[in-house]
């Protein structure tokens, strides 16, 4: 069986033994230690399965578990937890986990339980939307405008959406500032070359690790913008 899987969890010896059987049946396993990394690794990275453990340092795993379907993450989520209580199995279930395994688990239940993750995964996938848009560990939803930043979750202009979606979709290709005004102010406006500098500031506010060393909105000198992911 081959896929790719994300393990969140901070337990060593439960980590390397989920880890071990599952890379020796053939999948691939990205292990994330704490709640930070895991979340930031399943926002920015394509897995087919997820396996999650509630206590987590950091952020704990129903916080990353709402999080990531808030986002519209529609990879499947198994919860691995020591707690046994039928509420805190009901609450995963209804935030969104596909599967729920309590520690102690039998290994070969759990291989057969992410095969089958794996299976529906690889066999319902479809390409991801073209109005969701991952710009490192941030996002934006088109449809919506809704977009989560660097000052946490909020709803992006008009005009700035229409401005990231250019630049994304155009991924690589320098865009000139009287390109970018014409696809989105139209010929109906007259807004300057400035214009677009100004958005191109807040966008990177909003969306760069560090706005004054951008890595994905970029300049190129004398002609306007190229957007990397």
């Amino acid at each position: 069986m081959s896929g790719k899987v994300l393990l969140i969890e901070d337990e060593e010896l439960v980590g390397t033994m989920v880890r071990m059987n599952l890379e020796s049946v053939g999948y691939q396993v990205d292990w994330a230690r704490d709640g930070q990394q895991g979340l930031d690794l399943a926002r920015t990275d394509s897995f087919d399965a997820i396996l999650l453990d509630i206590s987590l340092p950091g952020i704990n795993g129903m916080e990353i578990l709402s999080q990531l379907r808030t986002q519209g993450l529609a990879t499947p989520i198994m919860m691995l937890t020591a707690q046994h209580e039928v509420s805190t199995k009901v609450k995963a279930l209804e935030n969104g986990a596909d599967d729920y395994l309590a520690k102690p688990f039998d290994v070969t239940e759990m291989i057969a339980r992410v095969g089958a993750l794996v299976r529906r995964a690889q066999s319902d996938r479809v390409l991801p939307s073209d109005q969701m848009l991952q710009i490192g560990a941030c996002w934006l939803n088109l449809d919506t405008r809704q977009a989560l930043t660097n000052e946490g979750e909020l709803t992006l202009g008009e005009k700035e959406a229409a401005l990231l979606a250019l630049l994304y979709r155009a991924r690589g290709k320098a865009l000139s500032r009287s390109d970018i005004l014409e696809e989105v102010w139209g010929m109906d406006v007259s807004p300057s070359e400035r214009t677009v500098d100004n958005f191109i500031l807040r966008l990177r506010k909003l969306f760069e690790p560090d706005p004054d060393q951008p890595r994905h909105i970029v300049t190129v000198r004398g002609l306007g913008y190229r957007f990397h992911p």
